[in-house]
């Protein structure tokens, strides 16, 4: 052949060279029949023939087989079965015309272990070389070599065409077979890393989760703590107001971890609206809240997102305002849009420093991830507004807006 076989299947081209051997037995039977039920020449000549032909089966089954079915042939191995092959055919060949049937069993096991090149010589001598030696031998009449010599040169070309073609659909099967592996290892990888991909957007997904819910409230139990401590001996009511925003926040807490657990919504949002979860996270950061505009079902991410928005806006005031720094809370519904505003009167920041942490990333990558925008503007002793737009479909509003939900005027922050 004219590049190396490719992998096979040894279980799949066992079996099928199975066919292979029936038709090789099938040629040699009828090759051994006609030669004995030839004509002429007379018997010792026949006999002879037939014995030389039967050295061709323990030669092929004993080395040949094994060469024509294993896997990336030793091409030293071939070229030596080949020789031996076409020595042991041209004695019987040029004694018995009729043997020349045999080249049908012989050529396709050419093109099988042979580079195309030396199968093509191999070819053309098994065609051509008893033809030649059996005029010479037995020199018959021109008629009968004539004949002999148009029936072996379209043997040749047959041979050529077929075994070429045959060749080319094997290497053309071979591409394939490699594409095809390429394309399931591709297909592989594209799995791997799309589980991968997806594993680490749900750990990022869980770590805003933790982020904006248990983390901040662990964090402001911590904060009460402290308040507590400071108030046991001097101002008892205070650390008894502290005490009941400890257990609200750790039973919220609660709420929210087997809301996280459960994949449910958060637990503000579990059976309220909107602007009731974020009325009642307002009032556990001590902040005002004001809601504008027709009140209306939004989509569930919407909503989840505008809600760990707000809970990480007022969380960042409890732990970076400073002491008495006041909180508004201003949500409004436009047509086409969800406006979050959180506003602290703190000791404020310089945007422009880079700065560690999750939250503010975190805020971007909420908004971001259903289309919307977040904007931080603070600067030192300005105090700090987060303002998150988030867009959301038209729908038709049915029915009037929530009762005590709707503002006469858009609060400015």
């Amino acid at each position: 052949m004219s590049e190396p076989a490719g992998p096979r299947d040894s279980n799949i081209w066992q079996r099928t060279f199975r066919l292979w051997d029936s038709y090789f037995a099938v040629v040699w039977v009828a090759t051994l029949v006609f030669v004995l039920g030839a004509a002429e020449p007379g018997w010792p000549v026949r006999l002879t023939t037939a014995g030389l032909l039967l050295l061709l089966v323990p030669w092929y089954v004993a080395f040949g087989r094994c060469v024509l079915t294993e896997e990336g042939a030793d091409e030293r191995k071939a070229l030596i079965y080949m020789t031996g092959t076409i020595v042991l055919f041209l004695a019987p060949g040029m004694l018995v015309g009729q043997t020349r049937l045999m080249t049908f069993a012989l050529i396709p096991q050419c093109f099988i272990c042979l580079r195309m090149r030396r199968a093509l010589v191999a070819v053309t001598v098994i065609n051509v070389a008893p033809v030649a030696g059996w005029a010479l031998l037995w020199r018959p009449p021109s008629q009968d070599i004539f004949f002999n010599s148009v029936f072996a040169a379209v043997t040749l070309v047959f041979s050529v065409a077929m075994g070429s073609w045959t060749v080319r659909i094997i290497e053309q099967s071979v591409e394939r077979a490699d594409l095809i592996a390429d394309l399931e290892a591709s297909r592989e990888e594209v799995a791997r890393l799309s589980a991968e991909r997806g594993a680490l957007t749900e750990r990022e997904r869980m770590s805003r989760e933790i982020h904006d819910t248990l983390a901040q409230g662990f964090t402001s139990v911590l904060m009460l703590v402290q308040a507590v401590d400071a108030e046991l001996e001097r101002d008892v009511p205070a650390a008894r107001r502290h005490l009941g925003l400890m257990e609200a926040t750790a039973r919220q807490n609660l709420a929210e971890a087997r809301a996280l657990v459960a994949g449910r919504a958060p637990a503000d949002l579990d059976g309220g609206s909107l602007p009731d979860a974020l009325r009642r996270l307002a009032d556990r950061h001590e902040a005002e809240l004001s809601v504008t505009g027709d009140v209306r079902p939004l989509p569930p991410g919407l909503e989840v997102v505008a809600l760990r928005s707000c809970q990480e806006a007022l969380a960042n005031v409890r732990r970076h305002a400073g002491p008495g720094a006041a909180a508004r809370v201003a949500l409004a519904y436009a047509p086409g849009s969800l406006t979050l505003a959180v506003r602290d009167t703190g000791c404020g920041f310089d945007p422009g420093v880079p700065r560690q942490g999750y939250g503010l990333r975190g805020l971007h990558a909420r908004a971001a991830e259903v289309r919307g925008t977040a904007e931080v503007e603070s600067g030192p002793g300005d105090g700090t507004t987060v303002t998150v737009l988030l867009p959301i479909p038209e729908l038709p509003v049915s029915g009037l807006p929530v009762s005590g939900l709707r503002s006469p005027e858009r609060t400015a922050l």
